[in-house]
């Protein structure tokens, strides 16, 4: 299996493919298009030299890797993928050759997390609108995608775990619900700006609190942003 985890920023995905990696049958692979990405838009993100230069920039090639053998002869290969790297010359005409979920978090969440790290964040930065325009054309292939809230995780990863494997047909394996702290091999060159947290973490976090209160210019990207994360939370996997 060659599984596309779909989401955009800051929303448990790296805990989700550390997750999985942590599985015996399974390998991982970190954002293979946040390099063609950066080349493409010329955006000042972190470390933005040293990702441009540890992956390919032709998308053509990424997705060449992706569908051809899985790292380490591995079984099964878990693909984190950040929807808003997924810009106009990217192909997706692959996207019927593996098994996507979609994995969503309130924007509310996401816009205060990300703000903290990436100054004044637009809507193409977070990934909702990318998100569900990835879904729908995931949907039109006829493959009915999953699709993952993050605080359903957290409230309870291992009723989410166990039924995510069931739904897309692998056996349920303990390993998934813990991890060693510290970097991961397979990490990206990011790792350093973006992962602290989950690096200092060896399991997933519990329950989250309220909703965090924005103001101006956040509270409008929120605002612009939930129609996308209501749609696909109407198809979410249920508790």
């Amino acid at each position: 299996m060659k599984l596309a985890m779909w989401s955009g920023p800051r929303n448990l995905s790296t805990a989700m493919m550390y997750a999985f990696a942590n599985r015996a049958d399974f390998s991982a692979v970190d954002e293979p298009f946040y390099a063609a990405y950066l080349a493409r838009t010329g955006l000042a993100h972190p470390m933005r030299e040293e990702v441009v230069a540890s992956q390919s920039t032709d998308p053509a090639v990424v997705v060449r890797e992706l569908l051809g053998p899985n790292p380490g002869g591995a079984p099964h290969v878990y693909h984190k993928h950040m929807t808003q790297h997924m810009i106009p010359g990217v192909p997706r005409d692959w996207l019927g050759q593996v098994t996507n979920v979609f994995l969503i978090r309130h924007p509310a969440r996401v816009v205060a997390s990300f703000s903290a790290k990436y100054e004044n964040p637009t809507m193409d930065d977070i990934g909702f609108a990318h998100q569900a325009e990835l879904f729908d054309e995931v949907t039109a292939l006829g493959h009915a995608p999953l699709v993952l809230d993050s605080a359903d995780i957290r409230n309870d990863p291992e009723g989410m775990l166990r039924r995510v494997c069931a739904e897309i047909g692998l056996d349920f394996d303990p390993a998934m619900l813990s991890w060693s702290m510290g970097p991961k091999p397979f990490d990206g060159v990011w790792a350093p700006v973006w992962y602290g947290s989950v690096h200092r973490s060896s399991g997933f976090a519990g329950p989250e609190g309220p909703l965090p209160q924005l103001e101006g210019a956040a509270a409008g990207l929120v605002e612009a942003a939930l129609p996308f994360y209501e749609r696909l939370a109407r198809h979410r996997l249920a508790t």
